[in-house]
């Protein structure tokens, strides 16, 4: 059972209200040290750990219960049910600012600091400010939660109580008998020795039943695991064992904070092995592409790592040992922002660096274009990267503006785009565009180098000079110079195909006619249209779009390379060799 905190809202000069600001007051310092939770809390720990249970009763807020004797018995219960499995927070943890924690979903003068097991439930022990004599908060343990324990009723002394000699539990050290101590540093070693002999166990069972267990980097990181798994399972079983047992709370303080530091510890053995591992990995791998560059970054980043943990576990056990590093983290973030204003250009490159190598938009011998640089990539470094122009020219871009540019990378591509514009005499009749598109067509369907999808030929515009088709296609090669080469030939055959219809090329200028001037062919002109004709006659006009089955007797049906090629070779067969 959870008992909720209800008190009734205090304001005190200095603390913060929902619609005032805090006010920096000058109060006399309280002799038992209660202007802060912290400071209550350790003081009543003090207190109770040199028998003096009249002075641990100043730390609690008696006002609902009234009677020195009764605030004795109740700090004597309080101190009973902690040591029977209750627990107090580190002290790091506890606030140690008059106005308590802000973070906690309580009102601002209550703060949450421990907890207290009675008859199997759980009940939240807190601290709340009280107004104290001569102005100032004194905080006290809450009268609710004093209420609530003077009802608890003590049950049969646990494991430690009973087995403990009576000369160990008499002779007293640092306020806790010296059997306590004796059982704490027993229990340290039994803790881990659980532990060690847990951790152990899985890693046999896991490399017994999982083979993959066996190898790099698996092994590596089951390995890298153990080790902190070890220390905080052994932190965890002595915290909760601790608890169950009977050891003092007076005891279970002062090992608090070192089992938070061991614990922190832990996790940052866990990142540096982690840090380790994912940088020797990362280095195979780079050496295996043969990336220098990449290694380097690598070395780098693995290095940054490890100095940004390092720092981070500095900040970690000075809060866990409650020194106020606050200012520190203030002058290490203006010290960042000056070193990063700095050294602007140098990080923005080395970010730039990290971008190109693991994005990975170009590696070293792609063919590429650089904003407005079109060349071979020749070297990827750690501030620049090099480029081997069509002029044979090496132009050198940092990587930070590199990574910043349009990368369009030649070296993946899968096919090339033909596309061509047929400008065409305004005298071409009708009949003879339509005997164009279905011949042109024609001539990319039996292409065995271009894609029938999405092969296209359109009459797409009558301009001003000329008649317009668009030949649009995919031409199914990776290199540059087989593109070439089947342009060319696409194009000669598609010069044919205009020559048999029986129009030209139209030219974007005036035309003069002389008397001399032949003008257009009549007789092709004639054989155009009768071959138009015929197709209209037998429902085999190809237009708007090729019937499918026609296209696939078309299919591999045009010769490539051309007849008389020196290239050529099984005739008939449209195969470059070599592909």
């Amino acid at each position: 059972m959870i008992i909720p905190f209800e008190g009734k809202s205090q304001i005190f000069p200095g603390t913060q209200t929902e619609n005032q600001e805090a006010v920096t007051a000058e109060w006399p310092t309280d002799p038992l040290g209660r202007r802060t939770p912290r400071g209550t809390v350790s003081g009543f720990i003090n207190a109770v750990s040199e028998r003096d249970y009249s002075l641990a009763s100043e730390y609690l807020n008696l006002e609902e219960i009234p009677g020195e004797q009764e605030g004795k018995r109740l700090a004597a219960t309080l101190q009973t049910l902690l040591d029977r499995g209750g627990n107090i927070m580190p002290y790091s943890w506890i606030s140690d600012e008059n106005s308590g924690k802000e973070d906690q979903n309580l009102p601002s003068e209550v703060d949450e600091v421990g907890t207290v097991t009675v008859g199997g439930d759980e009940i939240k022990l807190y601290v709340e400010a009280t107004e104290g004599p001569k102005g100032g908060p004194i905080w006290l343990f809450a009268s609710e939660t004093m209420e609530t324990i003077a009802k608890a009723t003590i049950e049969d002394p646990l494991l430690l109580e009973r087995i403990m000699p009576a000369f160990l539990h008499d002779n007293l050290w640092g306020g806790v008998p010296i059997g306590q101590w004796i059982a704490a540093l027993l229990l340290v070693i039994l803790s881990y020795l659980i532990s060690w002999s847990i951790v152990f166990s899985i890693r046999f069972i896991i490399r017994l039943s999982w083979k993959k267990a066996r190898t790099e980097p698996t092994s590596d990181v089951i390995k890298a695991l153990a080790l902190p798994v070890r220390l905080y399972l052994a932190v965890l079983l002595f915290v909760i064992i601790s608890q169950n047992i009977g050891i003092s709370i007076i005891l279970r303080q002062k090992f608090s904070g070192i089992t938070l530091i061991i614990a922190i510890l832990a996790f940052l053995i866990l990142l540096w092995s982690l840090a380790e591992i994912i940088g020797s990995f990362s280095k195979r791998q780079m050496s295996h592409r043969g990336s220098v560059s990449g290694v380097s970054v690598v070395l780098f980043l693995q290095r940054v790592a490890k100095v940004a943990i390092v720092i981070f576990g500095v900040i970690a056990i000075l809060g866990s040992l409650g020194v106020d590093v606050t200012t520190g983290l203030a002058a290490l973030g203006i010290g960042g922002i000056a070193l990063a204003l700095g050294a602007q250009k140098t990080i923005e490159n080395f970010v730039g660096s990290v971008t190109v190598i693991s994005d990975q938009p170009v590696r070293v011998g792609d063919f590429c274009k650089v904003g407005n640089t079109i060349g071979t990539v020749e070297r990827i470094g750690m501030r620049s990267t090099r480029i081997r122009t069509l002029a044979r020219t090496v132009v050198t871009i940092p990587n930070g503006q590199f990574s910043s540019e349009n990368i369009e990378n030649y070296a993946h591509r899968d096919q090339f785009w033909f596309q061509t514009l047929l400008s065409l005499r305004y005298e071409t009749t009708p009949d003879q565009i339509r005997y164009l598109l279905v011949e042109l067509r024609s001539v990319l369907y039996a292409h065995p180098m271009v894609s029938p999808e999405p092969a296209r030929v359109r009459f797409v515009e009558l301009g001003a000079d000329s008649l317009n088709i668009e030949v649009f296609a995919y031409i199914t090669v990776k290199v540059y110079d087989d593109f070439l080469e089947v342009r060319e030939d696409l194009l000669l055959q598609l010069m044919d195909v205009v020559e048999q219809s029986g129009t030209g090329f139209a030219f974007p200028s005036q035309t003069i006619y002389f008397a001399k001037d032949q003008g257009l062919s009549q007789e092709k002109s004639r054989t155009a249209e009768e071959k138009v004709r015929k197709w209209k006659e037998n429902g085999e006009l190809q237009i708007p779009k090729f019937d499918p089955e026609h296209i696939t007797e078309l299919k591999d049906q045009s010769p490539y390379p051309p007849e008389g090629s020196a290239t050529r070779k099984n005739h008939g067969t449209g195969k470059i060799p070599g592909l």
